[in-house]
This record gives C-alpha cells, sequence and structure tokens, in this order.
C-alpha cells in the first residue's frame, strides 16, 4: 500500500495543481483506473494488476 501510495503522489499528485476537491477527486479516480488496468508492472510479468489477476491459473 505505501508503494502504491508513493507512485500516485510521484506520478500524478506533485505533478499538478488541483483548484478543487472536484477536480482533485476526478484526477485520482483517473489515476487509479489506469494504474489497474493500464500501467504494466515488471514484477506482474509485464501486465497491469487486472491483467494478472484475471490471467488464467496453471497448475
Amino acid at each position: 500500500m505505501e508503494s502504491f501510495f508513493g507512485t500516485l503522489k510521484s506520478e500524478c499528485f506533485y505533478l499538478k495543481r488541483f483548484t478543487s476537491i472536484d477536480q482533485l477527486q476526478k484526477e485520482l479516480r483517473e489515476y487509479i483506473r489506469y494504474y489497474n488496468h493500464y500501467r504494466i508492472k515488471s514484477k506482474l510479468k509485464g501486465l497491469s494488476p487486472v491483467q494478472y489477476r484475471t490471467q488464467p491459473s496453471r497448475p
């Protein structure tokens, strides 16, 4: 969890200025969707978290 929040801050939060709470919430939702569905991780064999979790399990 700490790793996720560190990544969130460095890739999203620190790079932008937010003028309202609504704008911040929207950006957080978009980033979380990107992180889970599109951002590949070398620890997950080059897959996104969703791709890794939904791949067929191997015996």
